[in-house]
């Protein structure tokens, strides 16, 4: 982009956005906007719905997460974001239910009708929605209510079924229009007496994605409410619902397959960026969840729990748990934390590293070892929009921290004579996941 002289003297437009914007148009066809004027984020940002620009989240036009983004924009070919434009996002559904609304990149089209809920959840009071830009990744967030007038649990109920109609138009980037209809058809379960369908239908993962985009967008437009409680109380009732367990008995307690991982998806939200925004400023808070609300499923998780991968000697790379006790000094950690990326090395690789040891003809297995996962943090970042920021950092130093933030403080100060040797301690008063458990089985187990 080339600089005007003139615009040195020129006044900065109140209007005008913060840095760079892509905009993406009704159209496709797209323009860079830039301006010297400083609008805050989140004061751009909507809380009900994410907006239809392409934003990146930088430290400054030479970073390589801004220069990476930019780029990724012009790629074509399998790398290519796959965007589309023009597009309308349409339900219909029998009247058994009713659409309270969608969060998500999306702005409403009024269309209003019977299948309209009273209680409103985001862009709402409509059956339908305009979605200028789109990706192969845009998910949105409907929110359906029962009509208690037309369900009934009578023998002989005219409504067995029932369905659920998503029609997506757009014009692909090609120039064709294009439309993608989906049809859902269940039946009524009565939650009363029949939970072993319910069980076996509960996606844990969508369901935490749903639950923390539902309480992101409370705490835009909530000044009062307290995330943290909301959360401890849903998952408690939930526990309660559908665990197995002995009345008053924590030991006994225990949870299906299917709801096995939710606390653990809980927990980490409670820590996450959406819900502890102490850190981080308005603008941050907002693009982060302005990302969770239009990401996949997939990315989404990925943003509530990362994911940790262990490369050592002893064996090939692994999941490990998202634990402080995962630390070890001969061992290379990888962090998938979404908006960041983690390569951790332990304090005795760090050292063979600082030696150069991987240059030398007798130790390749070791630059191997270091190698691994470069190649595959490159890998999660050639996959993904905006770019995430690359963190390689070692043991005990400063960059650790984008680690251990994001670890189960299973080991803190307090703890300090149970911790293995070459392992690490995390320094917070923050309770572990086994203490939050333990915490829940007993609350979730009373009378």
């Amino acid at each position: 982009m080339a600089a005007d002289p003139s615009a040195a003297a020129a006044p900065a437009d109140p209007d005008g956005p913060d840095a760079v914007r892509f905009t993406w148009n009704a159209w496709p066809r797209s323009k860079v906007e830039a301006s010297r004027c400083v609008v805050p984020l989140a004061a751009a940002i909507s809380p009900v719905r994410s907006p239809e620009s392409l934003v990146v989240l930088s430290e400054s036009f030479g970073h390589s997460v801004f220069k990476d983004s930019f780029k990724r924009i012009f790629e074509g070919g399998e790398h290519s974001l796959g965007l589309s434009f023009n597009g309308t996002f349409e339900i219909n559904c029998s009247k058994d239910i009713k659409v309270q609304g969608v969060i998500g990149p999306c702005t409403s089209l009024e269309k209003k009708g019977a299948l309209c809920a009273d209680t409103i959840v985001g862009q709402g009071n409509t059956t339908a929605w305009k979605m200028c830009g789109l990706d192969r990744n845009t998910s949105l967030t409907v929110f359906f209510d029962v009509s208690p007038s037309e369900r009934s649990g009578q023998p002989g109920h005219q409504n067995p079924d029932l369905y659920i109609q998503f029609v997506t138009s757009y014009q692909h980037p090609e120039g064709q229009m294009r439309i993608r209809a989906t049809t859902v058809s269940r039946k009524w379960v009565d939650g009363s007496t029949n939970t072993e369908e319910l069980v076996e239908g509960f996606d844990q993962e969508t369901a935490a994605v749903v639950l923390a985009r539902y309480i992101s967008l409370k705490m835009e437009i909530e000044e009062e409410f307290d995330a943290t409680r909301w959360l401890d109380r849903s998952l408690i009732r939930l526990c309660s619902r559908f665990g197995d367990y002995r009345k008053d008995d924590p030991s006994s307690f225990s949870l299906h397959s299917n709801f096995s991982l939710f606390p653990q998806f809980m927990f980490n939200l409670r820590r996450s960026q959406f819900v502890q925004v102490f850190n981080n400023s308005p603008d941050e808070t907002a693009y982060f969840r302005m990302l969770l609300n239009r990401e996949s499923v997939t990315n989404s998780v990925a943003m509530i729990q990362p994911s940790l991968i262990s490369f050592s000697f002893d064996s090939p790379p692994s999941p490990v748990f998202l634990d402080v006790a995962s630390i070890a000094v001969d061992r290379i950690l990888l962090l998938d934390a979404y908006f960041s990326v983690v390569i951790f090395h332990g304090m005795t690789i760090a050292q063979w590293r600082n030696m150069c040891y991987q240059n030398q003809p007798e130790h390749q297995q070791f630059a191997q070892l270091l190698q691994a996962p470069q190649e595959e943090a490159q890998v999660i970042i050639n996959g993904r929009f905006p770019v995430p920021r690359l963190v390689v950092c070692d043991q005990h130093g400063s960059q650790a921290r984008f680690l251990l933030a994001k670890l189960n403080p299973s080991a803190t100060y307090n703890s300090a004579h149970d911790v293995p040797p070459g392992s690490d301690i995390i320094f917070t008063d923050d309770v572990s996941f086994q203490v939050f458990c333990e915490h829940l089985q007993r609350l979730a187990v009373q009378s």
